[in-house]
Formats: C-alpha cells, sequence, structure tokens
C-alpha cells in the first residue's frame, strides 16, 4: 500500500482436506424448492413465524429459506441426515444476512452440524449488507454415529435481523484452518521505542508468544534494501525471524525490493540500485534474495513461503531508475520476477513462491491477464497472494467469486490472503490520520471490537470454502503495530505518526483484543 495513506495488512487462513470417497449425504430439499409455502424436509423450532419461503434473489433456482422477525426472535431450521459413513463431512450453505439497523453488528446467524457423534460445530454467518451478495459458509464435523443434523440458526436480540439460505451441500472432506498468520514487520521497531503488549487479562507477555498462545503459526516479515531507519533490513529480519520461528511460527519472507513501502502507487528502486540497467538489476534482485535468504538458512531458519515483489500490479523497480520493470512491459519484469523466485528456489529449493497482486475491486479479469502473463513470462511460482481489504477491495461474496475465478484458471496454483485488517474504533492515539476512518465503516461491521473480530471471522470462512486444499492460508497486517512515538510509517522521518494504530488487535490500553481468538485452529466453534 502506498505509505502514509494505505499501508496495508495480512491475517488467517483455512485449507479443504478431502478424506475417502463415501456415499454422498442425502439432504431432503436441499434448495428449498419442494413447496412455495413450507419448509418441506426441515424442522422448524423457536419463533417459528419467523421462518418462511421467500421467491425473490435466491442463490439458484426459483426459492430460498428465509428466517425475520420485526422483533427479536431465535428461530433454526434443521434436518437430521442418515446413513453415514464414519468420516469427516463438511456443510456448505449460501447465506445472506443483516439487520434493519444500520451499521450494528449483529453475529445473530450461525451455520452448524450438530449430534454427530462429537462436539457440535458452527461457524458464524457473515453479513452481507455491504452488496447484499451470496457467500458460501462452510463448517466441519467428524460424524461417528451414523447420522448428522444440519442446523441454521439466527438468535436474535433485536428486532429485523435476517438471513436467507439457500443450496445446502454435504461433501466428505474436513476444513480446517491451516495458515493462521500475521504480518509482524514493525514489531522490533515498535518495541525499540517501548511498546508493551498485555493478554486480555493485562498481563504484560512477549508479543510473538501471546501471538502464538492465540493460535498463530505464520509469521510474515517485510524486507526493504538500505532503509532509512535501519529496520526491515537484512539483520532485523534474520533477528526477528529466529524469534518467531523460536515461538512455534513458520516464516513468510516479503521482499519489497525498495528502500521503503512498495505498493501500487509507488514501487521504487532501492538507491543503491538506481543507475542500474535492466541486466544490473536482475542481478542484484539475485544478489539480495540470495544474501537474505542464506543468512535465514546460516542461523537455523527456514523460509517456508517467499513473496516476490508487494503488491506488483504496476510491476516492481520501476520508479527512479534507468530500467523498467513495468507491467506494462513483460519482459522486463517477468527477468526481475524470474531473478527473485530463482534466487529463493536455489537457497530453499522447496519454499513456496508468492506473486502478490491487490485491487480485486477493479476487476478479477486484471488480475487473471496479469497471472497469465506472469505464467507466459515462464516465472516459477505456487501461491496467488491478495491483499482484501474489504472497505478498500470489494465486499466478501466478490472476494469469494474473485478467489475461486483465479483458482479455476490456475489449477495448479493455491491462494492466501497475505493482508487482511479491520479497524476497532475511529478514535486516534496520536496525532496521525487514520487510514481507516468512518467513510471505511464497512455496513455489518462497525468500528468496535466486536466489528473487527466479525470481519476477520468473515474473511476466514470465505478462505475456508474455498475448494478442496486450495486456499493456503490468511495474514493479518501489522497486528502489533501499535501507536509509539518514534515509530511511525515514514523511515526517513523519525517524528512521523502510525495511521495504523486502530486496526491492531492491541487496544490503547495494550490489551488483546477479541479479535484474537479468531486465531484459534478449529473454524467450528
Amino acid at each position: 500500500m502506498k505509505a502514509g495513506a494505505a499501508i496495508l495488512a495480512g491475517l488467517v487462513l483455512a485449507t479443504t482436506i478431502s478424506a475417502p470417497a463415501t456415499a454422498a449425504p442425502v439432504i431432503a430439499n436441499p434448495s428449498f424448492e419442494s413447496s412455495a409455502s413450507a419448509l418441506t424436509g426441515w424442522t422448524v423450532t423457536g419463533t417459528t413465524s419467523a421462518a418462511s419461503i421467500g421467491t425473490d434473489a435466491p442463490q439458484n433456482g426459483a426459492r430460498r429459506a428465509n428466517l425475520w422477525s420485526a422483533s427479536a426472535y431465535t428461530t433454526e431450521i434443521a434436518q437430521t441426515v442418515t446413513n453415514l459413513a464414519a468420516a469427516w463431512y463438511t456443510l456448505r450453505v449460501w447465506v445472506k444476512s443483516g439487520s434493519a439497523t444500520p451499521g450494528q453488528a449483529l453475529d445473530a446467524t450461525t451455520v452448524g452440524l450438530r449430534n454427530c457423534g462429537g462436539s457440535a460445530k458452527s461457524v458464524t454467518a457473515p453479513s452481507t449488507e455491504q452488496d447484499n451478495g451470496w457467500v458460501q459458509v462452510a463448517v466441519s464435523a467428524y460424524v461417528s454415529g451414523g447420522s448428522c443434523t444440519i442446523a441454521l440458526k439466527t438468535s436474535a436480540t433485536v428486532g429485523g435481523a435476517w438471513a436467507q439460505f439457500d443450496n445446502v451441500t454435504m461433501t466428505n472432506e474436513r476444513i480446517v484452518r491451516t495458515i493462521r498468520g500475521a504480518d509482524v514487520s514493525t514489531l522490533p521497531k515498535n518495541q525499540a521505542f517501548g511498546a508493551l503488549y498485555k493478554d486480555a487479562a493485562g498481563a504484560t507477555i512477549a508479543p510473538l508468544t501471546l501471538l502464538a498462545s492465540s493460535g498463530v503459526n505464520y509469521a510474515r516479515i517485510k524486507v526493504w534494501v538500505n532503509p532509512a531507519d535501519g529496520y526491515n533490513n537484512k539483520a532485523k529480519v534474520i533477528a526477528l525471524a529466529q524469534q518467531a520461528q523460536a515461538a512455534g511460527m513458520k516464516i513468510l519472507v516479503d521482499f519489497h525490493y525498495s528502500d521503503t513501502w512498495a505498493d501500487p502507487g509507488a514501487q521504487k528502486i532501492p538507491a543503491a540500485w538506481s543507475s542500474y540497467d535492466l541486466s544490473a538489476l536482475a542481478s542484484a534482485v539475485t544478489a539480495h534474495t540470495d544474501d537474505v535468504l542464506t543468512g535465514l538458512k546460516s542461523v537455523g531458519v527456514t523460509a517456508d513461503m517467499v513473496q516476490i515483489g508487494n503488491e506488483i500490479n504496476p510491476g516492481m523497480l520501476i520508479t527512479g531508475g534507468a530500467a523498467s520493470g513495468a507491467v506494462s512491459d513483460w519482459t522486463n519484469l517477468g527477468t526481475l520476477l524470474k531473478a527473485g523466485s530463482n534466487a529463493a528456489r536455489a537457497v530453499f529449493p522447496s519454499t513456496k513462491i508468492i506473486l502478490h497482486l491487490t485491487n480485486l475491486n477493479n476487476g478479477v479479469a486484471t488480475l487473471q491477464s496479469w497471472y497469465n502473463s506472469a505464467v507466459a513470462q515462464g516465472v516459477s511460482f505456487d501461491v496467488i497472494g491478495l491483499s482484501f481489504y474489504g472497505y478498500w477491495h470489494g465486499s466478501l461474496a466478490s472476494l469469494q467469486s474473485g478467489a475461486n475465478t483465479l483458482l479455476a484458471a490456475f489449477p495448479a496454483k493455491t491462494l492466501a490472503v497475505v493482508e487482511t485488517a479491520y479497524g476497532f474504533t475511529l478514535a486516534q492515539d496520536d496525532a496521525e490520520p487514520q487510514i481507516f476512518a468512518a467513510a471505511q465503516v464497512i455496513p455489518g461491521y462497525p468500528a468496535t471490537p466486536v466489528g473487527q473480530a466479525s470481519h476477520l471471522r468473515a474473511v476466514q470462512n470465505i478462505v475456508a470454502g474455498l475448494p478442496a486444499n486450495r486456499g493456503l492460508g490468511v495474514f493479518y497486517w501489522e497486528p502489533t503495530w501499535t501507536a509509539v512515538a518514534g515509530s511511525g510509517w515514514d523511515p526517513t522521518n523519525p517524528g512521523s505518526g502510525n495511521g495504523w494504530e486502530n486496526q491492531a488487535i492491541f487496544d490503547y490500553s495494550d490489551r488483546l483484543l477479541p479479535v484474537g481468538r479468531e486465531f484459534a485452529a478449529d473454524p467450528g466453534q
């Protein structure tokens, strides 16, 4: 993102694990098409008057299920599926939900499985008020007793809360949160200027230890070539990676190939490389990549994933130099990307290479074309990496459809959301204007601790529903970047402030916010 104006984030994910094939579960009336007036095959409990069949804008077919009441209500529609072999099963349901009160976070609707022989599992359906689009929600449970009950429920403490359901399926697979990541790049600088981190009870704890105990299992760490403030360079990256690995985390190394922030608005050539032609730039990319990764390897740290460039929609190593890595000249850009990718594989042959783009809001076709060009240039990579900030890049429905489109177009690739975040308040903790302000608040996700947690959970659920084994993880961007004098956004200006602190996962008393619970390994709570 653009430093000081669009600095971005990264967090948590899920993967689908296929199990041995069994007979497909038989669900009665899964798309609610059997009757124009009755939920045939489903049992309705609670406020039964809140349940109905709707015909306007179903996800598919002519009808959908609907839950709504003008007053507070609890209503469930359920169905027990029988003749199930002992195995993991995943329930997938297309859902819309929202509130009659604009901006209210409800977390009122759940999609779940119970009475399966083990503990009940459910996930919260996200608010879809941003664009009223359908999203597919998924949850897994192990069936050991031959049957399992599907439960679609809304428990609303206010009137006007609503939910819609369509196209219910169960498949023989399991969803787990494989990667639950955090970009902790600014943590060393924050700590150097006195930042403290406390658990929810107020006890001061080492931040990486606290993140790991909350469930974070992957650290994303950016690398700058020769930053003015002396942070995010090779030495600092190696030290931070050692600490993260010691805390039990795997490591994603994020090469910016710049002395400062690299994003679609600024892909600045490092000052030391500014006179280089294309050949010299490619050699510099190779040497820099090798130097950092060899340094990590020499102290026993494995780079499990390596990102070649950061938000490189326009290219990289563009401004301030004689050579161009602009996307308009794919021969040049391909040369630079191959230099980085090949250098990374030379040090860590099994590392996963990420090519990272943003601006899904500009159309998935644009991103698909970019990755097609990378493939045509012979760039070796494994992972489609996306930034997704819902207040910039579109709705949850657009994330889901875009991710599915990219995965369908590139069947040999996987996908990760390598940056995401959301605000827990509109208040400031220093004088720097906030990046997340009133204009960024998404309907259904207020700028509160509950809204922040809800949005992260929703992004995780979307990624969890991607095709089998194709969603690698979600990274929350800079969750530890709290407001501390001296640890501002501009590496050339010690007096710069932090426009990110209201999207950190620690409040202004340094305590871990409820969003910390969203890093748990099990997505079905």
